[in-house]
């Protein structure tokens, strides 16, 4: 059992806290608005934080350098605003900066950035371009280890400019316990690790205990060190100390401590408990004095030179504005003179205010005490100062969320909404709704999917897996998975999902709308390319036009089809294939009721659709690597960028073939081409079309069926926040704290 969390990219956390201009006024009440929160962990650092509850926090306090809209997609002209529109309503976006994007006929690009010149920080201070590059400049530094990668994009001179320096703590852990090297005194070398085998070591055994002991003690009825080490996977004699685990863990890593904090606990490496002095950096080179692609071009501008165009890289230039004459040192700023703010490669004066946020966003962080964090109103918000003066995150367990709303104590939060979560809440409301007199919800797409897997390795005809017959083969499949995603995932999650036709999440600007053109329904015509269902049948109907389809799919495959079933494969085709789902033994999957129905109807068509469902997840991921399973169901993550090389890409241009796509065998020399050029073009739309054909190239193969997006939750008091001033439309990517300036408590 290991514990994973993915850190959200700064940037994302920004994104929330953009939009309209919403005026204050004199006359607020001095009742917080209260919201519940899972506990933090005081990171509340635009460059360090690690969680998104930390980021959160910070960026109630700050500004990102770009703001994006509902669907995730970048504001360019963010000063004047801009006019897009999301389900039925235009809304107006605005930012601290316009962007201009330039591809160059060599292939570099230029991000040319102009600020507003009105915005103030917190404490009355002008935020200017000088604080832009401080902030780059801080994540680009060669000890900076938050999780930021601005850094490794193409930006010229990046590589010259973090050569040649080293974190005293990278060169020591490379070197290993009892080795010396020239770039660290003897003194300085035995002090680390003795910090390492008696501080810090034991001080990284123990957060892993504190942690099993929080979520799982309960269930598996630990509570001490050593029935702690025992479930993650130690043994070790009772009574055993930190220390011993850490001993242990040492052992087992033969001294490796960067592999055995990143393998042991994903979400903070060892370097989060070794003292500051060990994160300065030490020369080991030669090393550039400024980053010749980060260029202060007037009083207000700046242009970010790269050495090529890649669409995702302009997520990582969303930076977090941060002050420099707060997070750094203005006598330590001088741009002409390649000063940034602070002495390259010691950023101890950043990492010393990581736990007091300050910036230009709509409050001002007070105090965090007693699980509890304060804001006030920043009266001088560049769009207005927030309607209500008092804002309070309160730590507070999944359990207690909704019951904290019902009883008062919580104004908004976002229980798991689980089928008891909509019971609660439904029967707190008199109308029995999710949204009524005492709580109103919001159900947001989650960023991913889930879908069901066909590998073109294991489902083809005569061992060609692009040929018309294999996809003709695994579209008969996909037609007949495809007409039972309704019922299933109604059954399975209520409202609280929807089936999804396109295998991309609907939360992506990317994602094909029912208003598109071109916009069809998954698997749903014949072999012949005609329609198979029209609006008025009901399910039996459908059930038998879907299985008349697969039929002619079957035959067009080369299967022997006679008085409506199938009666034999051809030469490397069978007649029983099998499909894996990870139910826990108990069917305990959205998709189950999918493949259950799926193997009764293909049954009646002759053919065997073996279900296996798995105890343990991991045995469908063991297999899938080595192309061991026909079919599976699983869920897709996303991104804000709906770049498809990690999934799709199958190296036939010349470049590594994605990671996951020897799940799926696609060898598509058209679709490897539109997912590069997709990645190349600085236009939304037309990278909208290429990802559109790339989709329609994958529902051909018919590798992948999509299944449904799920929905996450907030729920808010409806009797204590005036809900007409609640942030609208809230998405993914733009959540209720986006309009956080113009919620009002109710009168």
């Amino acid at each position: 059992m290991k514990a994973t969390t993915k850190v959200l990219a700064a940037l994302l956390a920004l994104l929330l806290v953009v939009t309209g201009c919403g005026k204050g006024d004199d006359g607020k009440k001095d009742t917080p608005l209260v919201a519940g929160y899972a506990p933090f962990n005081s990171k509340f650092s635009p460059f360090f934080s690690e969680t998104a509850y930390d980021q959160d926090v910070y960026a109630m306090t700050s500004l990102g350098l770009l703001s994006s809209d509902r669907t995730g997609a970048i504001i360019y002209k963010g000063i004047e605003g801009e006019k897009i529109a999301y389900n039925g309503t235009e809304y107006t976006y605005y930012g601290p900066a316009d962007l201009t994007v330039t591809q160059n006929a060599d292939g570099t690009v230029d991000y040319d950035f102009v600020l507003r010149d009105d915005i103030k920080f917190s404490d009355g201070e002008k935020l200017t371009v000088d604080d832009v590059i401080f902030s780059m400049y801080v994540l680009c530094d060669p000890t900076y280890d938050g999780s930021s990668t601005l850094f490794a994009q193409p930006i010229e001179g990046m590589t010259a400019y973090r050569s040649g320096m080293e974190m005293i703590y990278n060169v020591l852990a490379a070197a290993g316990e009892g080795n010396y090297t020239e770039y660290v005194d003897n003194a300085t070398t035995d002090a680390f690790w003795n910090h390492i085998q008696n501080e810090a070591g034991p001080a990284f055994a123990q957060s892993i205990v504190d942690y099993i002991i929080a979520n799982y003690g309960a269930s598996y009825g630990v509570s001490q060190v050593w029935d702690s080490a025992a479930l993650w996977g130690y043994e070790l004699a009772e009574g055993a100390t930190a220390k011993d685990f850490w001993d242990a863990m040492y052992a087992k890593y033969a001294g490796d401590i960067v592999t055995l904090s990143d393998t042991e606990l994903a979400e903070s490496g060892l370097t989060s408990f070794v003292a500051d002095e060990y994160k300065a950096a030490v020369k080991t080179g030669d090393s550039a004095d400024s980053i010749t692609g980060i260029q202060k071009t007037g009083d207000n501008s700046l242009r970010i030179h790269m050495t090529s165009y890649d669409a995702t890289s302009i997520y990582q230039l969303g930076v977090t504005i941060a002050p420099l004459h707060y997070y750094g040192e203005t006598a330590k700023y001088d741009y002409a003179n390649n000063k940034f703010g602070f002495d390259k490669g010691d950023l101890s004066h950043v990492r010393s205010v990581t736990s007091k946020p300050l910036g230009a966003g709509p409050y001002k962080f007070v105090k965090f005490e007693n699980g509890v964090v304060n804001f006030e109103a920043n009266e001088s918000y560049y769009l207005g100062a927030p309607k209500t003066k008092y804002l309070n995150f309160i730590e507070t367990t999944d359990n207690d969320k909704l019951n904290g709303v019902i009883t008062g104590t919580i104004d908004a939060t976002d229980p798991s909404i689980s089928e008891d979560t909509v019971k609660a809440i439904q029967a707190a409301n008199s109308n029995g709704e999710l949204t009524g007199d005492k709580i109103t919800t919001s159900l947001v797409d989650n960023l991913g999917y889930g879908y069901i897997g066909i590998s073109a390795n294991r489902v083809n005809v005569g061992g060609e897996p692009g040929s018309d017959a294999s996809k003709a083969l695994r579209k008969a499949f996909a037609t007949i998975f495809a007409v039972n995603r309704d019922v299933a995932i109604d059954s399975y999650y209520g409202e609280r999902a929807d089936v999804i036709n396109y295998p991309i999440s609907n939360t992506s600007w990317a994602a094909p709308q029912p208003t598109d053109a071109g916009y069809k329904l998954a698997f749903s015509v014949d072999a012949t390319g005609a329609d198979i269902y029209t609006s008025d049948m009901d399910r039996d109907a459908q059930i038998a036009a879907a299985k008349a389809a697969a039929l002619t799919f079957f035959e067009a495959a080369g299967y022997t089809v006679a008085d409506g079933k199938v009666t034999a494969a051809p030469e490397g085709a069978k007649m029983e294939y099998e499909f894996w789902i990870p139910g826990d033994g108990v069917g305990n999957h959205p998709t189950f009721m999918v493949c259950n129905l799926a193997h009764d109807q293909l049954a009646e068509l002759g053919i065997n659709l073996i279900v296996r469902d798995l105890s343990n997840s991991s045995e469908l991921w063991t297999s899938l690597e080595s192309e061991g399973v026909d079919m599976w169901a699983a869920a897709w993550g996303a991104t804000v960028d709906p770049d498809m090389y990690q999934i799709y890409y199958s190296g036939s241009t010349g470049l590594t073939p994605g990671g996951s796509n020897y799940m799926y065998d696609i060898a598509d020399a058209e679709l490897d081409q539109l997912i590069m050029d997709a990645r190349t073009s600085a236009d939304q739309a037309v990278r909208k079309q290429m990802y559109k054909a790339c989709l329609d190239i994958i529902v051909d193969w018919a590798v992948e069926v999509p299944v449904y997006q799920r929905k996450n939750g907030v729920i808010f008091s409806t009797e204590r926040l005036n809900i007409a001033t609640v942030t609208p439309d809230i998405t993914t990517f733009y959540g209720w704290l986006g309009d956080i300036q113009n919620t009002e408590l109710a009168k």
